[in-house]
């Protein structure tokens, strides 16, 4: 079984999909843990990062092959597989890949609150910063893969997560799995 779990920057996707593997002994594939430590190598924040992928489509391509690859490679091996990204759902539905697709969302100000907690910043610096940052992802993604990430209906399950802990979140999707 594959679960594609996407989402707005500070939704909580990660957080879930982490919990998710842990609970469920499922592997985690992180294209957001990725696409950090991409920019890491490449000596960039998340930021510059982004800018640099506005720039270069092959950063956003290389990550999304890549995430594919290790996702694919897990479930031929018969390892039940969690993915957290963006556009990863979009992504397997396209290549029409079964898997479960969660969208995990929250209001701005609530997502801006959970990131400047999480790297110590204030809560305007992080509204900015997923602002900005949802905006180049609009962009590149619909560019690079005709993406719309505004809609919502490739999704099985639409959580909003700004009421909710992670575990009842994950509780939730494992039973749309059950189910």
């Amino acid at each position: 079984m594959i679960v594609a779990v996407g989402g707005p920057p500070g939704s909580g996707k990660t957080t879930v999909a982490e919990r998710f593997a842990q609970a469920h002994a499922y592997v985690l594939v992180s294209a957001g843990m990725r696409f950090r430590k991409m920019a890491r190598e490449a000596g960039m924040d998340l930021e510059a990062f982004g800018r640099a992928a506005e720039m270069d489509p092959e950063i956003d391509r290389t990550l999304d092959q890549a995430v594919l690859q290790e996702i694919l490679w897990n479930d031929s091996t018969g390892r039940d597989v969690i993915v957290d990204g963006r556009i990863q759902a979009h992504l397997l539905g396209v290549r029409r890949i079964p898997c479960l697709k969660v969208l995990i969302d929250a209001p701005l100000e609530v997502r801006a609150q959970r990131v400047a907690g999480r790297e110590r910043k204030s809560v305007e610096a992080a509204k900015r910063e997923i602002s900005e940052r949802e905006k180049s992802e609009r962009s590149r993604y619909r560019s690079i893969y005709g993406i719309d990430l505004g809609d919502t209906g490739i999704f099985d399950v639409v959580v909003d997560s700004s009421d909710k802990t992670p575990d009842e979140i994950v509780a939730l999707v494992w039973a749309q799995v059950e189910g």
